[in-house]
């Protein structure tokens, strides 16, 4: 049999079993790639079917114009070939296939797309050199066509590559530019454009990092009128036998890149946690940023069911333009649930004065000179008095509790109580000197000893 006759006719085999080859393909990658047994096959089927159709076309549209040739060379050893160059029009990749595959880039590791052309090609291989061999085929036959394959592999991973990493550029752009917007959105840094009688945009500019490259992306992103919920969100921290110490908002440089505590680690820990919720742009993408360490951005609905796992600060149902002070008041609702060692989500108004004393820092250290600084003369002996007041007032006023809580006599906790009234002047008996008391407590533990 010729070798102008065994070649189309082994390709003509794989054409007819394509639906068997895609298969056993596929089976092959899911075996051996984690990332994609998580995919489905129908999921993978038709962009398998695509690139074993693509393949078996060239080593046809080769064999049917003469494999011999001095031009057209592909360097290595053995004559030289009429070999595709990996640039030609001819064998170029069907239209959309690489967008698919850049689209299965955002789920799979691009590594593991190279791995498996690399897996399909050596299946695909091993049966056409069955089908040659089913057609005494030598290995004269097969040298020429395993180098095209070859080249037509590498440069179909080469433009995957680039690819992958043109649309992993613009993602990363596009994320960027997205959390600056949101950013602007909840510093209240956005300028919004003068409108017409049309309702048409007429002039406009957005403050900071937004200046002329944002311009007008609020209109064509964000829907203005829509109302959202402005949040600010922690992961927990653990909190001691006194309760949570004051712990200031963390910043990206507290943990490198990847650690579950730095800012991206954060950032999708805590959209994975608020995905159902979370508010998104025209494309899909969750609007979210981070703001001095922490995560912020829009919720769409108040979270249900949520959450041990997060500490959130929520503002009320605003327009874009209204975003800003509801972040304020998120961020003061955040404060006073981290400070007071609750896990949840929580508006201003639902933590009441623990808010409060986040909102008026001045009045809570009048309070702390007033009612702890004098304490803070004697030492150790004052702190051990601050700290009998604090369990006494967290477990209710309910003394036996307290001093369980302490680990001392009900008697040692009593006399600890005289001397803190004696020493800074203050009736516990007096509902508001104990207001006072607690409002000084609780203003040191969420915003820190004095500077």
């Amino acid at each position: 049999m010729e070798t102008s006759t065994r070649v189309p006719g082994a390709v003509a085999a794989l054409h007819a079993a394509i639906d068997a080859l895609t298969n056993e393909v596929i089976h092959a990658l899911r075996a051996q790639l984690p990332s994609y047994a998580v995919l489905s096959a129908d999921q993978l089927r038709p962009r398998v079917t695509v690139s074993l159709r693509n393949g078996l076309a060239l080593v046809q549209h080769w064999s049917g114009q003469g494999h011999r040739s001095p031009k057209g060379t592909v360097h290595g050893s053995g004559p030289a070939y009429d070999l595709p160059a990996c640039d030609l029009p001819t064998y170029d990749l069907p239209a959309g296939h690489l967008t698919e595959v850049t689209a299965l880039a955002r789920r799979v590791p691009v590594e593991d797309i190279i791995s498996a052309y690399r897996i399909g090609s050596d299946i695909v291989w091993r049966r056409f050199g069955e089908e040659m061999a089913a057609r005494q085929g030598t290995a004269e036959d097969l040298l020429p066509i395993a180098e095209t394959l070859r080249a037509w592999a590498a440069a179909t991973t080469l433009r995957i590559v680039r690819s992958c990493r043109a649309d992993l550029q613009r993602r990363t752009v596009t994320d960027r530019r997205r959390a600056a917007l949101v950013r602007a959105l909840l510093l209240g840094e956005a300028r919004w454009a003068d409108t017409g009688a049309d309702g048409r945009r007429r002039d406009g500019e957005l403050n900071g990092e937004l200046d002329g490259e944002l311009e007008g992306e609020l209109d064509g992103v964000f829907d203005r009128s829509a109302l959202h919920l402005a949040f600010r969100a922690r992961l927990p921290a653990p909190s001691g036998p006194d309760g949570p110490a004051c712990s200031p908002a963390p910043t990206p440089a507290q943990h490198g890149p990847g650690h579950p505590d730095s800012a991206d680690g954060a950032l999708a820990r805590t959209v994975d946690l608020l995905r159902p919720w979370l508010a998104r742009d025209a494309s899909g993408r969750p609007l979210v940023t981070t703001v001095d360490g922490e995560v912020a951005g829009l919720l769409a609905v108040r979270p249900e069911g949520l959450c041990r796992n997060l500490v959130v600060g929520l503002g009320a149902p605003a327009p874009a333009s209204g975003l800003a002070p509801e972040f304020v008041r998120a961020t003061q609702a955040l404060r006073a649930a981290v400070g007071s060692g609750l896990v949840g989500v929580f508006t201003h108004e639902e933590l009441g004065l623990r808010a409060t004393v986040v909102a008026l820092p001045d009045v809570g250290e009048q309070l702390v000179r007033l009612r702890l600084v004098p304490l803070a003369e004697r030492g150790e002996d004052g702190a051990q008095l601050e700290e009998a007041v604090a369990a006494y007032l967290r477990q209710g006023m309910r003394l036996e509790a307290a001093a369980r809580a302490l680990y001392v006599h009900p008697n040692t906790l009593r006399n600890r109580l005289r001397r803190f009234e004696e020493i800074t002047g203050t009736s516990l008996r007096d509902p508001a000197d104990l207001a006072e008391v607690w409002w000084a407590l609780t203003h040191r533990r969420i915003h820190g000893p004095a500077s």
